[in-house]
């Protein structure tokens, strides 16, 4: 595998995948990192109290075999599930080591998962093990019965009744723990994602998820062993897979954790102004917020690359953070399904609101309901294919539900769910979810084209468009609306929203209603849920 792409063409023509035999990412990255230098730094944790770690790959080595053993004396084994609900402390890291290590497939969840939530994850996957800490500890106490037969309950940073004490269990286990010899298609880990029906589905990654996740850290994130990489991800999100564990760890960087209850804009800024981040990914709602701050009383001395993913960044924030930081923001494309599949790479002239081209190692096209490419400009499914082998990283199955795998796979290709179109030098233009796209008195109308165009205009914080219900048109454009500071959203308002999309984008594409709304609702990796706000207007 070609590790460097100055050339793109020359990259993605010189890329080869030939995963070994045998895998385990515990033993065949982090060891090797950990025995190549013993003082390599893994990572360097901080939080909003003072608090400092830097931990560095031998200690997270030696860690995770202990806690292997732990989980070895309370009855877990190798292939068993251990669900994770921890915010961003360093367990969570050891955690995932160990679980790969040994084996056992570990499924992250958000902290903020209700009883409810936890109840059918725990049954679905049959879980084997719970490992959270005081607050969520009282979530799985009220889920009752569902959880009798977990045969290992270990809570961080406290002690509880009928849970063992995870610093206390783990300090005193053995750090003598032979790793799994697993092999690159052998179950690693469980996300649980959400679909258009139903409850959230069990998309099954494996051990060569990871080692694919050299194509997100090379060629996109851009890391070498001597950076320190800084991802805002939440824990529960398999962005954080992606790029606060595979990634970087892949190519020998370090880590910079920042665990903090809340996200602030400002404190974002002053954080990466004080440590020596080189490298930096978010959301484009973080950068958003970002780029409402007074970027010009910061200075990021060793920030030489940043990038955003979780959805298309809009190409007014793009220019603004770069007028104010000389850096321009790399979108990436990918899902909890897979590696990075499509990206504006450091190499590429960048194009502002595109996706980029496709990875290498990844055979991405837009395509129509028979399977055939589409020629540039036209738009289609977004697709990846998948014959005559099975691509990098691309997930196993949605485990315990046939149905969903099947309706993703078709004619050979893999369907992300996602529309878009290729232009003529084979950039990718994101239209929208298959389920977000507008359809107005025949006209398809993609969102975020009326979202980038509202948020160019100064009142404008942040928008999310949803398709309404309209009795002449079928369903019309509608747009929630988050005010900047200092604007009053009135009627004066919503007609010059309007005039204002209508003169930088096709006039149909225009909001026809407007609505005012203190925030957006969000999942915890920041992407706008626009179905929620769908539903509500359809429910009307």
């Amino acid at each position: 595998m070609a590790l460097n792409m100055s050339d793109y063409a020359v990259g993605r023509a010189s890329f080869t995948w030939a995963p070994p035999a045998r895998f385990n990412f515990a033993r065949d990255v982090i060891d090797r990192w950990g025995e190549r230098d013993p003082d390599k730094l893994a990572m360097w944790w901080v939080d909003d109290h003072g608090h400092e770690r830097r931990i560095t790959y031998r200690e997270m080595s030696e860690r995770s075999r202990r806690l292997c053993n732990v989980f070895a004396q309370a009855g877990v084994k190798r292939g068993d599930t251990v669900i994770v609900m921890l915010p961003r402390v360093v367990a969570w890291w050891e955690i995932m080591t160990a679980c790969l290590r040994m084996g056992a497939v570990m499924s992250p969840g958000t902290t903020q998962l209700a009883p409810k939530d936890l109840a059918y994850r725990i049954q679905a996957s049959n879980a084997a093990a719970i490992i959270t800490d005081e607050k969520n500890a009282a979530k799985i106490a009220a889920v009752g019965d569902v959880a009798q037969h977990v045969s290992a309950r270990l809570c961080v940073g406290a002690e509880v009744a009928g849970w063992l004490n995870y610093e206390a269990a783990v300090s005193a286990a053995s750090a003598v723990f032979e790793a799994a010899d697993t092999t690159p298609s052998d179950d690693a880990l469980c996300y649980f994602t959400s679909g258009t029906t139903g409850y959230p589905k069990m998309a099954i990654q494996t051990q060569g998820y990871g080692l694919a996740h050299q194509i997100t850290g090379h060629y996109w994130l851009d890391l070498t062993p001597a950076d320190l990489h800084w991802n805002l991800s939440d824990t529960g999100w398999a962005k954080a897979a992606w790029s606060s564990y595979f990634a970087p760890w892949n190519c020998g960087a370090a880590l910079f954790i920042h665990h903090t209850e809340t996200f602030d804009a400002k404190r974002t800024l002053e954080i990466l102004a004080r440590y020596p981040v080189t490298t930096f990914c978010g959301a484009p709602t973080i950068y958003r917020m970002l780029v409402l701050q007074d970027l010009t009383a910061y200075q990021f001395p060793h920030l030489r690359h940043v990038v955003g993913a979780g959805e298309p960044l809009n190409p007014e924030v793009i220019e603004t953070w770069l007028a104010a930081t000389g850096l321009t923001i790399r979108d990436g494309y990918g899902q909890t399904e897979s590696v990075l599949l499509c990206a504006s790479f450091p190499c590429l002239e960048p194009r502002f609101g595109s996706m980029g081209k496709p990875s290498p190692g990844i055979d991405l096209a837009v395509i129509d309901d028979e399977g055939k490419a589409l020629p540039p400009d036209r738009e289609g499914d977004v697709a990846v294919r998948i014959e005559p082998r099975w691509p990098p990283g691309l997930f196993k199955e949605y485990r315990g539900d046939e149905e969903r795998t099947r309706k993703c796979f078709r004619h050979g290709w893999y369907l992300t769910g996602d529309r878009a179109y290729v232009d003529k030098d084979g950039y990718f233009w994101f239209v929208g979810r298959a389920d977000d796209v507008i359809n107005s008195a025949g006209y398809r109308i993609g969102p975020f084209e009326v979202e980038s165009a509202l948020l160019e205009h100064p009142a404008v914080a942040e928008s999310a468009v949803v398709s309404s219900p309209d009795e002449m048109r079928g369903e019309v454009v509608k747009a929630f609306v988050v005010l900047a500071p200092g604007f009053i959203g009135d009627e004066a308002l919503i007609k010059a929203l309007q005039e204002y999309v209508k003169s930088v984008t096709a006039p149909y594409k225009y909001p026809r209603k407007i609505e005012f709304v203190a925030a957006l609702p969000k999942t915890v990796s920041g992407k706008i849920r626009r179905v929620e706000l769908r539903e509500r207007e359809w429910a009307k």
